[in-house]
This record gives C-alpha cells, sequence and structure tokens, in this order.
C-alpha cells in the first residue's frame, strides 16, 4: 500500500457555499413580493433565494416582517405582489397541506394524550402510509433525535428540551423539502438553549433538508446559520454569512443591531491608505483603513467592536488612542466588559478576556484609563 507524501496538503472540507455559485439554482425564489394588510405593508418588494441543504435565519425586531414570510410559505399568507418559487414552482396555488414544507412552532403543539412514537407518526398516517413504512420511519426519527426510550411516554412526562426534539422529529417524519422552525427555542432556559442550537445543526445537516428559522435572538441566529437575512419594515438590510454579517456590516443598522457596538458619527476625509473622521472637537481624529469610496467631508460613521477595544492604564503609542474614566464593570466569567466614559460623555466598551485564575479586576470604578485600537479593526459605514 502506498502513502501520500508527508508534505503533501490534504483536501480540507468542501466550503458549503452555494450562493456563491453562479450555476447553482436555489430551491426558494422570493420574486419582488410585496405583502400588505389593508395600508400596512408588512413585505415590501423583497427578492431573495434560499438554497438546498442552507440553514438560513430571517432576523429582526418584531413587526420586520419575517414571521410574514415564514407564514407565505408555509401557506397561511399569499403574496399581495410577487412570486415564491420552490423548486421552480409558484406555490400560491397550493394547498399548505400539499406543500413540501413543515413547519415546527414555538408552542411545539404536541398531542398531549399521545405518546412521543404516535405524534410523531400522527402525520404519516394521515397520508395513509403502511404500518410496516410508518414504523421504520418513526425509528428513525426516534434514533436522529436520541429519542429512543421515551418513545411510549405522553409529552408531560418529558422535559422542555426532549418536547422540543420530538416537535423536530415528527415534523421531519414526512420528509419535507423545507422545514420552517418559527422561534422554535424560544421557551427553553439560556443553557438547554445553547445546547439545542447544535443539536439542530447537527440534525439539519445528518438530514439535508433546508432550515429556513425565524429569530429576533441575534446570538441564536449566528450560531446555527449557514447565512443570516437582517429585516427592517418590511426590507432586506444585509443578506450574508455570520462572519460578514458581524465584521463587515452594510450599514449602521446592521452594525448596531448584531452584537456590541461602538459607533462614532462624524466628517470624513481621505487620508493617503487611510480615512480619518473628526468626530467631536478637541479629540484626536480617529483613522480607519476601509475600501470605501466617500466624499471628503461627507457624514460617515466608523463602528468598533468591544472585543477590538483595549484598555490600558498609561497611554500606549498608537493611532485611535482616546483617554477616559472607568464608570462601569460588567464580569462575565469568561470576560469582562468595562464602560468607558471619554470627554463629553460618549461611553465606549472594552473588553477582556479572563485568562488568569484571578478575581481581582485590572481596573476598576472611577479609574482613568487610555483605549485604543488598530485602523483595521474599525469599520466605515456611509449610512
Amino acid at each position: 500500500m502506498t502513502t501520500a507524501p508527508a508534505d503533501r496538503p490534504r483536501p480540507g472540507p468542501a466550503v458549503f457555499a452555494p450562493w456563491d455559485e453562479p450555476d447553482a439554482v436555489p430551491l426558494i425564489q422570493f420574486k419582488n413580493v410585496t405583502k400588505r394588510f389593508g395600508d400596512f405593508t408588512a413585505i415590501d418588494d423583497l427578492t431573495l433565494d434560499i438554497y438546498t441543504r442552507e440553514f438560513f435565519a430571517l432576523l429582526g425586531p418584531s413587526g420586520c416582517g419575517k414571521t410574514t414570510m415564514m407564514r407565505m410559505l408555509a401557506g397561511f399568507e399569499t403574496p399581495t405582489e410577487g412570486k415564491i418559487l420552490l423548486s421552480g414552482q409558484d406555490i400560491a396555488p397550493i394547498p399548505p397541506n400539499q406543500r413540501a414544507v413543515n413547519m415546527m412552532f414555538q408552542s411545539y403543539a404536541l398531542f398531549p394524550h399521545l405518546s412521543v412514537w404516535e405524534n410523531i407518526a400522527f402525520g404519516l398516517k394521515r397520508e395513509g402510509k403502511d404500518k410496516d413504512t410508518i414504523r421504520a420511519r418513526v425509528d428513525e426519527m426516534l434514533r436522529l433525535t436520541r429519542l429512543e426510550k421515551f418513545a411510549s411516554r405522553k409529552p408531560h412526562q418529558i422535559s422542555g428540551g426532549q418536547r422540543q426534539r420530538v416537535a423536530l422529529a415528527r415534523s421531519l417524519a414526512k420528509a419535507p423539502k423545507l422545514l420552517l422552525l418559527d422561534e422554535p427555542l424560544g421557551a427553553l432556559d439560556k443553557k438547554l438553549r445553547e445546547e439545542t442550537q447544535f443539536e439542530l445543526m447537527d440534525i439539519q445537516e445528518k438530514t439535508g433538508t433546508t432550515f429556513v428559522i425565524v429569530t429576533h435572538d441575534q446570538e441564536e441566529a449566528m450560531t446555527v446559520a449557514s447565512r443570516v437575512a437582517v429585516m427592517d419594515e418590511g426590507k432586506l438590510i444585509q443578506v450574508a454569512t455570520p462572519p460578514v454579517i458581524y465584521e463587515q456590516p452594510n450599514s449602521v443598522y446592521v452594525a448596531d443591531f448584531i452584537g456590541d457596538v461602538t459607533i462614532f458619527e462624524g466628517t470624513v476625509r481621505k487620508d493617503g491608505e487611510h480615512y480619518r473622521l473628526d468626530w467631536a472637537e478637541g479629540q484626536p481624529p480617529l483613522r480607519v483603513r476601509s475600501p470605501a469610496s466617500l466624499r471628503d467631508g461627507q457624514t460617515a460613521y466608523v463602528a468598533i467592536r468591544p472585543e477590538k477595544v483595549e484598555i490600558h492604564h498609561n497611554r500606549p503609542d498608537d493611532h485611535n488612542v482616546l483617554r477616559g474614566k472607568v464608570v462601569d464593570i460588567g464580569y462575565l466569567g469568561n470576560l469582562s466588559t468595562y464602560h468607558v466614559e471619554l470627554p463629553g460623555g460618549r461611553m465606549i466598551r472594552a473588553q477582556n478576556f479572563n485568562t488568569e485564575r484571578d478575581t481581582r479586576q485590572p481596573f476598576t470604578w472611577e479609574d482613568e484609563v487610555w483605549v485604543n485600537w488598530t485602523e483595521t479593526c474599525g469599520v466605515l459605514l456611509e449610512r
């Protein structure tokens, strides 16, 4: 048997990014979709492609239109204008119960008088499947969701996380092309929710089913999704992978909605390979490296994440150095967040990871400190 030379690079896992492939055919296509309820426009001329095997997240505040999008996919609402295609077919004339789509509700909607096994089998029985097919499929779903030993129990006899998995197994039993998840983890406590997020990802990858999740939980969307659509007032503000959404937001709205951020507003000028933002009288300008094309003197914004901001007792020899005072401290175990008040009252957050087993904080309230970050850490935004 021959072996490859030790210095030959091994192929890594294929990157899943069909949205970057010009020949990839979307599973779902929203084409100039508008949905109105009387005078209120819930979805405004929306165009979006979602691909097979994606775990796609619709993220936004209450009333932004994400649930309306899901209800149109499920068949509970129809577009006022435009089309929604599933595998190239306009789904508007297809009744909800005949679509290759299933929906998992936040309340789980399990039948309390049926066992776990019977709950999972319910949809298959309604379809008239034979007993052997039903038994094989239900057993497969029980193994997938690790519920084999709970098959004979009723929903009230199992935990919230287990009920969530029963609802997921029932939704997947009919092998839909598309599974819609409406705030599926909202009823779980924080630790169980975090554990279940990874279980959802694992199950989605094993089944190959396309998942579309509606959530207002930014951390949940960033954890589970292959791509995230950030919405506001019925419009898509940005659609991208979680790292791009976080590190390269396309607007102040997205930067502010996703995670913690400090945003400086001012006038911008080109300075060689950098831009400089004049943001407050008597304060040094902020320097940022950016591919953006902005004109001198226009209003612009610099967004900076707290983990990118360093905090010091002594003034560092660097750019983007500001002096302030510690006014609040948040200890989160693995890291500490310092709220630093700058001259004029503006606040900026800086984070330190607690890598040492030491309960003493390196900075305390009322400390005079310096904060700084590099030119590549800030994001320059036009709007």
